[in-house]
C-alpha cells in the first residue's frame, strides 16, 4: 500500500489522497453521516473514499438528495434521473439545499461556495458540479 499524500482544496483545506483502505474511524464517521441513505449510497461513498474515482458520485448524490426529500416524493427521483429539477420536482428549498451540500462536502472532503450553488437547476447539473469539482482535487 502506498504512503496517503495530501491534495490541496484551497483556503487551508486538505484532503488525503485515497490510499485503497478507509481508517476505522473514518469509515464509521461516514457510515454515521450517512445512516438514514441507502446501503448503495453507503456504498458508493465507501468506495469513493478508497479509490478517489467520481464514478461513485452518481449514486452519492442520489442518496444524499433522497435522504433529504420527502418521502412521497423519492420515487419521483428513482424514476426521474438527471432532467429532474431541484425545487419544482423534488421540493427541495434552499435550506434543504444547504443540508444537502454540507452532507455532499462531508462525505466527499471538498468545500463548496455558495455562489457555485446558484446555476444548479436539476439532479443531473448537481452531479456534473460535483464530477467538475472532484476532477479539479
Amino acid at each position: 500500500m502506498s504512503q496517503a499524500t495530501d491534495r490541496v482544496l484551497g483556503a487551508g483545506d486538505s484532503v488525503p489522497a485515497p490510499t485503497g483502505a478507509i481508517a476505522p474511524k473514518d469509515e464509521a464517521y461516514l457510515l454515521d453521516a450517512l445512516k438514514r441513505c441507502s446501503p448503495a449510497t453507503r456504498e458508493a461513498a465507501r468506495e469513493y473514499r478508497r479509490t478517489g474515482s467520481a464514478d461513485s458520485l452518481s449514486a452519492i448524490v442520489e442518496g444524499i438528495i433522497e435522504h433529504y426529500v420527502e418521502p412521497d416524493l423519492r420515487p419521483r427521483l428513482c424514476r426521474g434521473g438527471d432532467t429532474l429539477r431541484l425545487v419544482e420536482d423534488l421540493g427541495v428549498d434552499s435550506l434543504t439545499m444547504l443540508e444537502i451540500v454540507y452532507l455532499a462536502e462531508d462525505v466527499l472532503h471538498i468545500s463548496i461556495e455558495n455562489e457555485d450553488l446558484r446555476p444548479l437547476r436539476t439532479v443531473g447539473d448537481v452531479k456534473a458540479f460535483l464530477v467538475s469539482r472532484v476532477h479539479r482535487l
